[in-house]
């Protein structure tokens, strides 16, 4: 592969993880996160990843999103072998494929939530005028139109994830990957995150996976994976999940 904006055609899972570990550390201090993880994710679900601490969820999610690379094993990203990738062919991969929300919601507190959203799209390039409409959009689907002109103080803290959401889905990403997206949140302001989330997903069309501890949030997911000691302990789909009007 030669360009990472380009990944290859294909028929199979957009996501396929074989065999990946992940050793931190050498000889007597060697710590193995990852001992041979297995799982696929096709186009448009909504996958929960859960487990104790310690239990390797957050590492496989580092590894999916290109800000890591396993010790063995192979990731495919639609059709694309991730781990025989450059550090630059990352880093496209990246920039122009995946969009990341995080607990902490990550925002440049002087800086207006249109300001934030377009972050993104200043670090690609684009001009001011398609940037602006841009995230005006993004922050009009998290539904946040008329406080694009607010800063991270002036908003509560379920707004300041919506504007962390907007600025993950102003580039439009195939993947959107969300590290315990609820963690600093009410379970009020919870509930409307994930309702956001699964708009997204049904609407849009995005492929989110979530890392999380509570099962309250986990119960939106189409399907929970469950780690346990570097492993899948298990796979299932949710039959029950939480729906969204």
């Amino acid at each position: 592969m030669s360009d990472a904006n380009e990944p290859a055609a294909s028929h199979g899972p957009l996501i396929q993880l074989a065999g990946i570990t992940r050793t931190f550390g050498v000889g007597a201090a060697a710590f193995q996160a990852l001992r041979g993880v297995d799982f696929s994710i096709e186009e448009g679900e909504f996958v929960a990843i859960m487990g104790p601490s310690g239990s390797g969820k957050s590492t496989a999610m580092n590894i999916l999103g290109c800000l890591d690379t396993a010790s063995s094993g192979s990731y495919f990203f639609s059709g694309v072998p991730v781990h025989e990738l450059t550090r630059k062919q990352r880093a496209l991969l990246r920039r122009n494929y995946l969009g990341f929300v995080f607990q902490g919601f990550n925002l440049l507190g002087r800086t207006t939530a249109l300001e934030n959203v377009e972050l993104p799209l200043l670090y690609r390039g684009m001009a001011a005028v398609e940037r602006h409409t841009a995230a005006m959009s993004a922050l009009e689907a998290v539904g946040l139109n008329g406080w694009e002109k607010h800063v991270p103080s002036q908003l509560s803290g379920g707004q300041q994830q919506r504007v962390a959401i907007a600025r993950a889905i102003v580039t439009n990403p195939i993947v959107l990957l969300a590290d315990e997206p609820t963690g600093n949140l009410d379970t009020a302001r919870s509930r409307e995150i994930m309702e956001l989330l699964s708009t997204l997903n049904r609407d849009k069309g995005i492929t989110i996976l979530m890392v999380t501890h509570e099962p309250d949030m986990a119960a939106y997911a189409r399907r929970i994976i469950r780690f346990v000691d570097g492993i899948v302990e298990s796979d299932i789909r949710n039959e029950e999940r939480v729906s969204c009007s």
